[in-house]
């Protein structure tokens, strides 16, 4: 097994029969030394995951100095904010920050697991942290060890990427819980001696759960149909170059 550790650096890492490689995106970069003209409050359609919220600041204050105005939408946006990329890409990527995913337990005194050991848990081979080590029983005499898997809905972006490089296509255990979001997934790991889940690791800046080693490094993606041009192009530029 080999652990991806965290690296200050923007690439997408995935993992694959227990190995880390470099993805290349099949995107490429936009250059916003000179930026293009905007016309004054000119504005652009979006809209984004959940899981892109700690970009939004950045995208905001970008469209603030480029003089456009944002309207979030549920139809088909000017561009499209998400974690990694999707299935089937029907038009341009372009990577403007990193999101890293970190599967979490509770604190109370968890067993270090590995990468195989993430999978048999997520997946349902193994059923109770006393089969990963004993002594979490003896620690927690009370405490059935029965493991509470979380996850988020399949249709989520950070619940793809990591049934796609975690569970290498897996089905989730059937009891898995859903949570419905970030703030729900987070007090659930924090109040369960035993449950395991999903999260970005900036939920977790106070260590309030207990990070396991493996971390998937996944891009910040901003989607868009046609090739940009005019404020389009600029506003992912100005994000590339923030």
């Amino acid at each position: 097994m080999v652990i991806k550790e965290r690296r200050k650096r923007k690439d997408f890492w995935k993992v694959e029969s227990g190995k880390w490689y470099l993805f290349l995106l099949s995107s490429f970069l936009i250059s916003c030394t000179t930026p293009q003209p905007t016309t004054p409050n000119q504005v652009i359609t979006i809209n984004y995951s959940p899981f892109t919220e700690n970009q939004m600041n950045e995208v905001y204050a970008c469209a603030n100095d480029l003089s456009i105005i944002l309207k979030v939408t549920d139809q088909e946006p000017d561009i499209r904010f998400q974690l990694g990329e999707p299935e089937i890409l029907l038009g341009n990527a372009y990577q403007i920050g990193e999101e890293e995913i970190v599967v979490v337990m509770n604190n109370a005194r968890p067993p270090v697991v590995n990468f195989q050991q993430i999978q048999e848990m997520f997946t349902g081979k193994i059923t109770n942290l006393n089969q990963i080590t004993p002594e979490w029983g003896k620690a927690h005499p009370d405490q059935s060890g029965d493991i509470q898997v979380w996850v988020f809905s399949s249709d989520n972006d950070i619940q793809q990427i990591f049934n796609k490089f975690i569970l290498e296509g897996r089905p989730v255990v059937p009891s898995a819980r859903v949570a419905n979001s970030q703030q729900e997934m987070f007090d659930a790991i924090k109040n369960d001696p035993s449950s395991i889940g999903i999260l970005p690791s900036r939920w977790n800046i106070n260590h309030d759960v207990f990070e396991q080693p493996a971390v998937i490094t996944a891009p910040v993606l901003a989607l868009t149909e046609a090739e940009p041009q005019g404020a389009v192009k600029s506003l992912i530029g100005c994000l590339q170059d923030s």
